[in-house]
């Protein structure tokens, strides 16, 4: 549903030989074009702020909107003002839809003056980019439901029917280029407008499911013993309620996924302590959503279950994971399931640190901060409680899968 507003932008740049600058009717900065003038003067502070961080003051924006360009139609010169850090005089193309203002292009005022032609063009430019932030506005109150539908659907006649739903509601934009981020575990059931996460084209909530217990040891991790955080509470991790963040990200090259990773970590942010994200592969069109919100949702539990990943973890880089999340989930393996209880967490903690070391005793021990006498103990006890044989490969392979499988 989002344009490409940076082509739009270097269009009217183009027309009127100067830099242009796209605002939002909040003076949130969307798009700016680019300045290669050797005249220091053309970059004020005002329209250097904006750049920098990404929307103006309250005091600059009641001066602009004092020359009337909540209400025009058309071009307004607005003179400079030193005083207020505008140094060169301006020129405001609101940005309107159906009499509505949705933003505004700014451009400095210099020596030709853009002739009656040149703006009518690119209030023309204009008129196009206030279709789009209409579509986009539209988009980020409703698209929700459908990106739900979607993500929540299997696949069969009512997968069919959400997608056909979510397509046409992104219009052309739904065959594009995208990627799918989970951003788990998400506070409250409300997601939070597309206009306010770069790149973003619809966002909803889901359910988030993760087991709790000891077994999940390292997620969510906050301090602990031998040098190994404790488990955060099962409540803050996925337990009954919990919610999973889906975004839908438009890319613009497959083998770039710099502007899902902006979103993640925006979004982070906004989760609290202890979110993580998952991004999953790029892919044009949306046929495949339910399997690209598989993989976004695969790596965020990875990086919930494997801290070493997050929080932000891609699906292409998260090694056995991939395997393992693909995996039903199921009871414990017979083998194991004496040593996931919580009374024996530590001897657990051990065999997964003593197997993610290839076994080698001495690099185990001093990663646990325990002497090999000890080590070999608990190896010992292991090997009582499981039946398993820690010398022999299947049984190594066995006893590392159901430990990592445990914390998914």
């Amino acid at each position: 549903m989002k344009g490409d507003y940076q082509e739009l932008v270097d269009e009217i740049s183009a027309l009127l030989g100067a830099p242009a600058t796209l605002e939002n009717r909040d003076f949130g900065l969307i798009a700016f074009g680019a300045h290669d003038s050797d005249d220091d003067t053309a970059m004020d502070p005002v329209r250097t702020r904006s750049i920098l961080t990404r929307k103006s003051t309250p005091a600059v924006r009641a001066w602009f909107e004092g020359f009337g360009i909540t209400r025009a139609t058309g071009p307004v010169r607005i003179p400079a003002a030193p005083d207020a850090g505008v140094f060169r005089d301006r020129i405001c193309l609101p940005v309107r839809h159906r009499g509505v203002v949705l933003g505004y292009v700014w451009l400095l005022d210099a020596e030709p003056h853009p002739t009656h032609a040149q703006l009518t063009a690119a209030m023309e430019v204009a008129t196009r980019i206030g279709g789009l932030l209409a579509d986009e506005e539209r988009a980020g109150s409703d698209l929700s439901r459908e990106l739900r539908a979607a993500l929540t659907a299997e696949r069969g006649w009512q997968y069919d029917m959400a997608l056909t739903a979510l397509r046409t509601a992104l219009g052309p934009d739904a065959d594009g280029l995208h990627a799918m981020v989970c951003v788990a575990p998400w506070p409250g059931e409300d997601s939070p407008s597309s206009r306010t996460v770069p790149a973003s084209a619809a966002l909803c909530t889901v359910p988030w499911h993760l087991p709790a217990g000891p077994s999940r040891r390292g997620a969510g991790r906050t301090g602990g013993s031998d040098g190994e955080p404790e488990p955060a509470p099962a409540t803050a991790l996925g337990g009954e309620g919990a919610r999973a963040l889906g975004v839908l990200v438009r890319l613009r090259a497959a083998d770039n996924l710099a502007p899902a990773a902006t979103a993640a970590g925006r979004l982070r942010d906004t989760a609290g302590p202890g979110a993580v994200a998952g991004v999953s592969l790029p892919r044009r069109g949306l046929a495949d959503l339910d399997t690209a919100w598989r993989e976004a949702e695969a790596a965020a539990r990875a990086a919930t279950a494997q801290p070493g990943l997050g929080p932000l973890a891609e699906w292409s880089a998260i090694g056995p994971y991939r395997l393992l999340t693909a995996l039903p989930r199921t009871a414990p393996d017979p083998a194991v399931r004496a040593l996931l209880t919580p009374s024996h967490a530590e001897l657990a903690h051990t065999a997964e640190v003593f197997l993610d070391h290839a076994g080698q005793a001495g690099r185990t021990a001093a990663a646990l901060g325990i002497h090999r006498q000890t080590l070999y103990y608990r190896l010992s006890r292991v090997e009582q409680l499981t039946g398993l044989d820690l010398d022999a490969g299947e049984d190594r392979l066995l006893l590392h899968m159901a430990l990592k499988a445990a914390k998914l």
